[in-house]
């Protein structure tokens, strides 16, 4: 059997000047096939629908920091954000999701320069004497000889219609979104965090309510006792009273239950073991921290998720040109130069050289379809991406006004229920009163004790849904995210300090 020899020529041809002049014009006036992205428009409203509880607070420019928790000016907060952002995993995952889309985009533009390669050979062989001839005026010969090769190509696809150039820009678009879905990550993360973290905080507060409770129901209890062994009251009382302390000591331990629960998902988002995570109960002086709204259009440029969606139809877009160009001929550019002798003296000689220039040309005539399925199935892809993102920005709409109208409302609320507990406070004392001096049976009395619980248990709760509001709305602005933010491989980087590139409007809510 003949040896395999070292880099056969395709198409080869002795290269004139002209043929490459005309090959290079050629390269240079290859054109890009498919849509040019153009980013969405969307209509935005002129200004979030509030009203007369909503303050203007200053500064009225004042943008969501990175850090933006700081303004909640809660030490333990802040510390359990920073041991979040170091060990979460989820996090660590989106970010090596998005490295993974850098290498990505790295190796697919890597496809716009030549490749070049080194290949070497060196064997020894034995050609067979019983091979077909070749010639029937010459007899065949058996010989034993070396072959050593030595020699670099060129492989270079000339992207005449633009196919690698639109995987590229849907590369890059596709890098930018993983990286946008890194800072969303991190503000899912941190304000899932704040969440739990007041959800807990509320619990808190909650249970020292009934533990207070407790302690005064537990003296009404002692009280009664000494008035029925006096004589002066029957048994009726004490049972009413003792069943009221049961009943508050039964809600008690369930909300210790609950505030458990929100330890364990706080330790598993800051990355600790459950058994070995916990929080030292506190009653905190909570307050809901002034917070930027803007104007609704800003919103587009203050959210990851809808930055990541506007990313995700450039790319979408792209891959529409990348199924166009496979309508259109493809050329690619293979020259070679070698050397290919017996022996290694020999191998690095001028009659050793060997080279070949040319290229090889390929163009589909007919395919049943595929290509036109796969340019259909590309749009089709693209339109999807666009519903996604104007549904995004619904989305954003809908839970900014969301969060703009609950605190109103709940700033209304709690200052109807500071009143409630100022009236059930003066009610359990009237009660008492009228109770020592035989004017009403002890009934009263226990119904002003389980009026004043729930309107104090009934303020906590309010107060408390007010800062995890406070939180969504964070959220719901973006959390200190910007578009303009460099590298956000490290996830304590993600999403810069909020650039406000119109007038900000600072809405509070008025502290009682």
């Amino acid at each position: 059997m003949r040896a395999r020899r070292f880099l056969p020529p395709r198409l080869a041809v002795t290269p004139p000047v002209g043929a490459v002049a005309a090959l290079c014009a050629v390269t240079l006036a290859a054109c890009t096939v498919g849509p040019d992205y153009k980013a969405p428009q969307t209509e935005a409203p002129e200004a979030w629908r509030t009203d007369s509880y909503w303050r203007v607070a200053e500064p009225s420019h004042a943008p969501l920091a990175l850090d933006w928790w700081q303004m909640y000016g809660d030490a333990a907060l802040a510390g359990l954000e920073t041991q979040a952002l170091a060990q979460n995993q989820t996090l660590a995952a989106a970010v090596a999701h998005y490295e993974q889309a850098k290498a990505t985009l790295k190796f697919t533009s890597a496809q716009q320069i030549p490749e070049v390669d080194l290949s070497s050979q060196l064997d020894r062989l034995k050609i067979s004497r019983n091979r077909p001839l070749s010639s029937y005026t010459v007899p065949n010969q058996s010989t034993v000889q070396n072959l050593v090769a030595l020699g670099p190509s060129i492989n270079y696809d000339t992207d005449l219609f633009g196919r690698i150039r639109r995987e590229v820009e849907g590369a890059q678009a596709s890098a930018e979104q993983s990286r946008d879905d890194l800072a969303n990550a991190r503000l899912v993360l941190t304000t899932d965090l704040a969440t739990d973290y007041y959800s807990l905080r509320e619990l808190d507060a909650e249970i020292d309510v009934l533990n207070q409770s407790v302690v005064l129901q537990q003296k009404a209890l002692d009280y009664v006792n000494t008035e029925h062994q006096l004589g002066s009251v029957s048994g009726l009382d004490v049972a009413q009273q003792q069943s009221e302390l049961d009943s508050t000591k039964v809600q008690a331990t369930l909300l210790v239950n609950q505030r458990a629960q929100f330890e364990h998902a706080i330790a598993a988002l800051v990355g600790a073991p459950a058994p070995q995570f916990s929080i030292e109960p506190k009653v905190l002086a909570m307050s809901v921290p002034a917070i930027p709204l803007g104007v609704p259009s800003d919103l587009m440029q203050r959210r990851p998720d809808i930055a990541s969606a506007e990313r995700a139809m450039a790319a979408a877009n792209a891959q529409i040109g990348v199924q166009k160009a496979a309508f259109f001929p493809s050329l690619t550019l293979t020259p070679s130069l070698g050397w290919e002798s017996t022996n290694f003296a020999s191998l690095l000689s001028a009659p050793s050289l060997m080279w070949t220039i040319g290229g090889a040309v390929g163009q589909v005539l007919f395919d049943g379809g595929r290509r036109a399925a796969n340019v259909k199935f590309a749009s089709e892809g693209y339109q999807a991406a666009q519903a996604t993102y104007r549904q995004t920005v619904l989305n954003a709409f809908q839970q900014v006004q969301d969060g703009v109208t609950g605190l109103s409302v709940l700033d209304n609320a709690s200052k109807q229920s500071h009143s409630a507990v100022d009236d059930a406070q003066k009610l359990l004392q009237l009660a008492n009163d009228r109770y020592s001096g035989g004017l009403v049976a002890y009934l009263n009395v226990i119904d002003a004790q389980q009026s004043l619980l729930t309107s104090e248990r009934q303020d906590v709760q309010i107060h408390g849904q007010q800062m995890t509001l406070s939180v969504a709305l964070v959220k719901a602005l973006g959390g200190g995210w910007d578009v303009q933010a460099p590298d956000a491989g490290n996830p304590s980087q993600v999403g810069q300090a909020s650039k406000a590139v119109q007038p900000e409007r600072t809405a509070s809510i008025p502290q009682n």
